[in-house]
């Protein structure tokens, strides 16, 4: 009776001690924490509803008053965030980084974007581009919109682009909406029948990277700090290198 007593009592206190977070994320880190979820949950006894948006998305979606717990996003968005008093005051953690690549169908032929003047050859070539919509707020295709118009090229490459509204760019070269595909390297090689030709050339590479905040007004930020500290472990080091993502 004592032992079931015990156990009553602590289920008990496990049960008030656990929260259930509202995470809002960033396309490209998205599978970082799907992948660490099932754990973090088993350990903690917490529960992640986890929504995706784009970086400019997340940024609307919080300045327009969306209740939630943690974000992950850039930088670069959270910073206006964070000085409109929409997030804790705590500067946001870096969690990983991610490159931008190329993708194409598997079995198409794997273009050459080896050097810079390659990479450039291979945008007026081909028949269509895929990005993410510059528009949507996604921090690869306003990079590449940028680069397009610092090269001159941005009409013929939007003459032809399937933009993206948010989601796996991938997805478009696999059903033949598009012959290349522009996308962080984490969310290409996401797509099984998709093929990650390489990373764009170091001297035009840009690196998106993901960090995390807590809600100014959460009241579970006890929880949210745990999985704060778990996307920072050994087992989320391993997770970022299977998806193509590194710390930062």
């Amino acid at each position: 009776m004592r032992l079931l007593f015990a156990l009553a009592c602590a289920f008990a206190a496990q049960s008030v001690a656990a929260a259930e977070l509202k995470v809002l994320t960033a396309g490209a880190f998205k599978p970082v924490v799907l992948a660490l979820q099932p754990a973090f949950e088993q350990q903690t006894g917490h529960r992640l509803r986890i929504e995706n948006d784009t970086a400019g998305g997340l940024q609307k979606r919080i300045a327009g008053g969306e209740a939630f717990d943690v974000v992950f996003s850039s930088p670069a968005s959270l910073k206006p965030l964070r000085e409109a008093g929409k997030l804790a005051d705590a500067e946001p953690v870096p969690l990983a980084r991610v490159a931008i690549g190329v993708a194409v169908r598997k079995g198409a032929p794997l273009p050459d974007i080896s050097s810079v003047d390659a990479f450039r050859s291979v945008l007026l070539d081909a028949r269509s581009v895929a990005y993410i919509d510059p528009a949507a707020g996604g921090s690869s295709g306003v990079y590449l919109d940028r680069l397009f118009e610092r090269w001159g090229i941005a009409p013929q490459v939007r003459a032809k682009a399937v933009l993206v509204p948010g989601g796996l760019v991938a997805t478009r070269v696999v059903d033949g909406s598009a012959e290349v595909g522009i996308h962080q390297i984490s969310e290409i090689l996401a797509v099984p029948e998709a093929v990650l030709v390489g990373p764009l050339p170091a001297e035009i590479q840009n690196y998106t990277v993901y960090a995390g905040a807590l809600a100014a007004q959460t009241k579970e930020a006890a929880a949210a700090r745990a999985l704060l500290a778990a996307l920072r472990g050994p087992d989320a080091v391993s997770v970022l290198r299977t998806r193509g993502m590194e710390a930062p």
